[in-house]
């Protein structure tokens, strides 16, 4: 079956739904998993609230860090609380930029008010800080200390990336996201290919959301037991359970392969084979 051609715009809202539908995903919102209090649905409303910020990235015009405000207040507007703040922090630049390489050079232009913007819009999430942030966005001011210093986005990307993945991101030249989608387009169509990426990546890589619950023992288990499975000694069902019981969920994976089937989307893969 032939589609009409998808805009960017709509490759990344594909590419959510995909992620979040994809299962089993160990420990994460799926189609067969909701939490207590965000479920899919949330998720996959966000999918559709997003469209107007992705297709003002997709544009090219703006600020990065007021885009991504605004994709967080368009998106927050149900009571499943943040769904993709980590995704929108790697899909906008993408968008913005067309590619990765564009993604690189459209992270490198952001200036002062791209990081003032950014901060107000984690104001708007239930995300936590990390307890060793010196710029905490509770405070009434880092504001003014983002200015007083002249920070740009990049450069509190960089102040976050030692904790944080998809911060990483930014300042490593979006190594993950490159991987998962060349992963996807080495494992083949289809939603399989989805959870196979996550299971690889979660077994390389420890989540730095899951650090930020638990510490790094329990992120560290976690790898072992996505390899574990990877390896076919231990079931991906069981493994779901476990982390679903202990309250396990690798968000900052979610993201990193939303932006992965982003790319991929974008240079062949197929989704519905």
């Amino acid at each position: 079956m032939t589609c009409i051609r998808m805009d960017a715009a709509e490759r990344a809202q594909l590419a959510m739904m995909l992620e979040v539908t994809a299962y089993p995903k160990p420990g994460n919102v799926d189609r067969c998993h909701d939490y207590p209090e965000t479920r899919l649905e949330h998720f996959l409303a966000s999918t559709i609230f997003a469209r107007s910020a992705l297709e003002e990235a997709a544009r090219g015009e703006g600020r990065i860090g007021e885009i991504i405000r605004h994709a967080v207040r368009d998106t927050n507007c149900h009571a499943g609380g943040n769904t993709h703040f980590g995704a929108f922090i790697l899909l906008i630049p993408l968008l913005y930029g067309g590619d990765i390489p564009g993604a690189i050079q459209a992270v490198g232009r952001t200036d002062t008010s791209d990081a003032v913007a950014f901060y107000k819009a984690f104001a708007m999430t239930s995300v936590k800080m990390n307890a060793t942030d010196e710029i905490d966005v509770n405070d009434p001011h880092a504001l003014t200390l983002i200015r007083d210093r002249e920070m740009t986005l990049l450069d509190i990307m960089q102040h976050s990336a030692a904790n944080d993945m998809v911060a990483r991101e930014w300042v490593t030249g979006f190594p993950l996201v490159r991987r998962g989608a060349d992963l996807l387009i080495q494992l083949g169509p289809g939603r399989q290919s989805i959870v196979d990426t996550f299971l690889t990546l979660l077994a390389t890589e420890p989540d730095t959301f899951i650090i930020k619950k638990h510490g790094s023992e329990v992120a560290q288990q976690t790898m072992l037991q996505a390899r574990g499975v990877l390896d076919g000694n231990e079931s991906l069902q069981q493994f779901d359970e476990d982390c679903i019981r202990q309250d396990i969920n690798p968000g900052s994976m979610a993201d990193i392969i939303i932006a992965s089937i982003y790319i991929a989307l974008g240079e062949g893969w197929s989704w519905d084979s």
